[in-house]
């Protein structure tokens, strides 16, 4: 990605700005498009104050048609610049998250996840007329089926308290001192909240990564961006946003790198039994055992076991042993130092990754 583009916001049409950008260069793409809300004439709450609705000029549109060739026209260059592996998250309510939806999977994203992001505190439904509406949906995409996108399962798995994280995201809607306001006044009437796009980041993208916000706004996506240690491309063709959102983004302090890893994620690289044969941590002839020391195998020269009558895979052993389809060698079997104390084989392989594969690979113990 061209540095002129990355960590600024670019005034203009989203769409002309999209045509720009090079092809295959986004990491991640969050998008807050008009909700063609189709709002007509003022809302006053029972006590007779009015209520600051959304019924700016840019979420109007003169029918269905003209919303829907908008949202085909920029998600289509959302498609062309996000990388193959890339995602892409796009917010709605009932007004328009479907007909996105369908666009969507016309232009063939393939959608991964709805979140609902349910408000704790939404705004009442004043009128009295249907059910107060309390949530948004966030479509969750990949450019493709075949795209092997980025995320952080077991990270999001920890900040749940160890529970999987679910769709249904509880979060108050933006407000307090984290709401921008000018002269007292909403400086953005659909501001969203920075716990919203914190989850979003740090599920779905890496330090360094390129996130892309088409609909920039009061630079949610761009603060949040900052403070993880990604790189961001705001689009927005008002002045007046443009200027609060570098205000905003200005003050924003980046976290430390060594708080951003996540040693949760790094995977053990795939090491052979036969490894640890070869380079003498484990040696031919000798037994593997038990837990309990109730059966043991005997290690051939090919890295398989003999066991009664069978020779098979430290895997296909410890599987036949519990009379089970399959089962996990490294977590079954154990050898003996010289001492006589028993070693798990997982230990030992772990000992190898530090000694010949630290370089490549952070170690973590499960």
């Amino acid at each position: 990605m061209d540095k002129k583009y990355l960590n600024k916001i670019i005034k203009g049409d989203c769409i002309e700005i999209l045509k720009k950008l090079p092809e295959n260069s986004i990491d991640l793409i969050f998008a807050d498009p008009p909700y063609n809300l189709q709002l007509k004439g003022e809302l006053y709450r029972p006590n007779q104050t009015k209520v600051s609705a959304v019924n700016d000029e840019w979420d109007k549109f003169s029918s269905f048609d003209e919303y829907d060739k908008f949202t085909y026209d920029w998600l289509k260059e959302c498609q062309r610049v996000l990388k193959k592996d890339g995602s892409i998250w796009v917010i709605g309510s009932y007004h328009n998250i479907f007909r996105v939806g369908k666009i969507m999977q016309d232009l063939g994203f393939w959608v991964l996840n709805d979140i609902i992001w349910i408000k704790t505190n939404p705004m009442p439904n004043f009128k009295g007329t249907r059910f107060n509406n309390a949530q948004e949906t966030l479509i969750l995409a990949s450019k493709s089926q075949k795209s092997k996108v980025t995320f952080h399962y077991k990270s999001m798995k920890a900040f749940n308290d160890d529970k999987q994280m679910r769709s249904d995201w509880y979060i108050p809607i933006c407000n307090g001192g984290e709401r921008i306001k000018v002269n007292g006044e909403k400086a953005h009437s659909t501001q969203k909240p920075e716990a919203l796009l914190f989850r979003i980041i740090l599920s779905t993208s890496n330090i360094g990564d390129v996130i892309l916000d088409p609909f920039m706004g009061s630079g949610t996506t761009g603060a949040v961006a900052k403070k993880m240690g990604r790189n961001f491309i705001g689009i927005e063709k008002e002045d007046f946003y443009i200027k609060i959102a570098n205000e905003r983004i200005k003050k924003v302090k980046p976290l430390d790198d060594e708080l951003l890893h996540y040693p949760i994620e790094e995977k053990l690289p795939k090491v052979p039994f036969g490894n640890l044969i070869e380079n003498r941590l484990i040696n031919i002839g000798d037994y593997l055992y038990s837990k309990d020391e109730k059966y043991k195998a005997k290690i051939l020269a090919d890295a398989t076991l003999s066991w009664s009558d069978r020779v098979g895979s430290i895997h296909k052993i410890s599987a036949d042993i519990l009379g089970k389809i399959s089962n996990n060698g490294w977590t079954f079997w154990h050898t003996k130092d010289k001492n006589g104390n028993s070693i798990l084989i997982d230990e030992t392989r772990n000992e190898y990754i530090k000694k010949y594969l630290t370089q490549t690979y952070a170690i973590r113990k499960i």
